[in-house]
């Protein structure tokens, strides 16, 4: 099994930043995708990011140029990097792990709030 634990989530304005964390413990496949979904109200889940030893880095076009997903394999973290935030960006963010296309693990989620 495996437990990933995100945070890093708040309340911003737009324009500024957060940095999100998720941890990851357990039996960790040496090879694995690790990622970052978000649900906003009325939205269907969508993927963010991911982040592969393989295929490296891919996002979403509404988050290129602003957000940038990295990891430490030797932490077993993944970090997602959100700069520019706009309301749009307003979601549950959810951190992830799998292999290929398919998600294995979820976290429990943080909660991402841009407003005025």
């Amino acid at each position: 099994q495996v437990q990933l634990v995100e945070s890093g989530g708040g309340l911003v304005q737009p324009g500024e930043s957060l940095r999100l964390s998720c941890a990851a413990s357990g039996s960790i496949p040496s090879i694995n995708v690790m990622g970052w979904y978000r649900q906003a109200p009325g939205k269907e889940r969508e993927l963010v990011a991911t982040i592969s030893r393989i295929t490296g880095t891919n996002y979403a076009d509404s988050v290129k140029g602003r957000f940038t997903i990295s990891r430490d394999n030797v932490k077993n973290t993944v970090y997602l990097q959100m700069n520019s935030l706009t309301p749009e960006d307003t979601a549950i963010y959810y951190c992830t792990l799998g292999r290929g296309s398919t998600v294995n693990y979820w976290g429990q989620g943080t909660q991402v709030t841009v407003s005025s």
